[in-house]
């Protein structure tokens, strides 16, 4: 509760004090991060405005919040008798989902990034907010890693005990089904179409159906990058002319620069994490028919696959925060200014098709 109480704290103040600011040939321009949002929006950039407020404030805030709130109904449940709200079930049941998409780490390495990219053209400061959401960043992490569900699902509503099911029971069995929110296990029943603990609906083990929406979810992804990477990700107007860049154009012009890191950072985050995502997720589904039978260290292969492509897909939005900063920051009428390309929609809608395909594939067709 303490680091979600010292998150919120520092979110506030990352949202009113200046963010940053950018000055070239005597003309300045100083930007909120609120105002990074609210810019991409006036762009008519609609999209991604919507990304950036729910994943870097909006998302998080909630996520902080809820902690909060659940973690003083634990008190207060284990001084009084409470039963929780259907409000509050409601809430808990959103927070896994929610997890995956606070990206306020990958926000603020896309801030570094982009700030080695304009160092170069102009001199840019760093105002109290800036500070203020690396120490946020840092705070909403740590909060993560430490939020036990479990925990506060057992404190809240503790698990109800079946006798007729045994300790190693298979989902291969069909005599049980277990809710895949809270992990509530119910006697199977044609009927049953509701967890008795947290009314989420509950889904009978499919793997043909299963696979079917995670590879629609993936050849989504697939076919929008390609105009992710043949068009422009951002243009760059300075005295009267305008250059766009594509994702490789930019990573070269960073090459050029003598920025290496910065440019491998690019390099991995917008073309060959989600290029091995893709592969490693086809990879998977299409062995996923054939895997029946396998003894566990094989299954267990598969399962690594798997949780490190789940993993590493939300880093590939480093790109698009880029994008966002620069054109929320580099606003000077008549000297220079950035605006977003078409690439920045397709390429921000492959990594959220991805990180859906991952998400929603069950991992229970690897032991079936």
């Amino acid at each position: 509760m303490a680091y979600a109480s010292a998150s919120l704290i520092t979110l506030v103040m990352s949202l009113i004090f200046p963010y940053m600011s950018f000055s070239v040939q005597g003309i300045s321009q100083q930007i909120t991060l609120y105002q990074a949002v609210e810019m991409m929006n006036r762009l008519d950039n609609t999209s991604i405005a919507a990304l950036l407020f729910l994943a870097v404030i909006f998302l998080p805030a909630y996520f902080l919040i809820s902690v909060i709130w659940f973690y003083a109904l634990t008190e207060r449940k284990s001084k009084h008798a409470y039963e929780p709200s259907r409000l509050a079930i409601f809430v808990l049941k959103t927070l896994s989902w929610v997890k995956p998409w606070l990206m306020v780490d990958v926000f603020l390495i896309g801030v570094l990034v982009s700030l080695i990219k304009i160092s170069a053209l102009a001199d840019v400061s760093m105002g109290i907010s800036f500070w203020a959401f690396a120490i946020y960043a840092m705070l909403v992490v740590k909060t993560m890693s430490l939020v036990d569900f479990d925990w506060i699902w057992d404190k809240l509503i503790p698990l109800k005990a079946l006798n007729s099911t045994t300790a190693g029971g298979l989902f291969q069995q069909h005599d049980h089904l277990v809710c895949h929110v809270c992990g509530q296990v119910h006697l199977y029943d044609d009927n049953l179409t509701q967890c008795s603990r947290c009314h989420v609906h509950l889904h009978r083990f499919n793997p043909n159906k299963n696979l079917q929406i995670v590879w629609a979810l993936l050849f989504t992804a697939i076919v929008l990058y390609i105009p992710a990477n043949l068009y422009p990700m951002m243009y760059t107007s300075a005295f009267g002319t305008s250059e766009g860049s594509t994702i490789i154009e930019g990573v070269i012009i960073l090459w050029n620069m003598g920025s290496y890191p910065v440019a491998m950072v690019i390099l991995l985050a917008s073309v060959f994490i989600p290029m091995a995502k893709m592969v490693a997720l086809a990879y998977l589904y299409w062995s996923a028919k054939r895997v029946e039978g396998l003894p566990p260290h094989e299954a267990n292969r598969f399962l690594k696959i798997y949780r490190v492509t789940e993993f590493i897909g939300r880093w590939s939005m480093i790109d698009i925060f880029v994008v966002a900063i620069l054109v929320a920051l580099v606003q000077l009428d008549g000297v220079m200014a950035i605006y977003p390309g078409p690439a920045a929609l397709s390429f921000a809608s492959v990594v959220i098709f991805t990180m859906l395909s991952a998400m929603i594939f069950d991992s229970r067709i690897i032991w079936k």
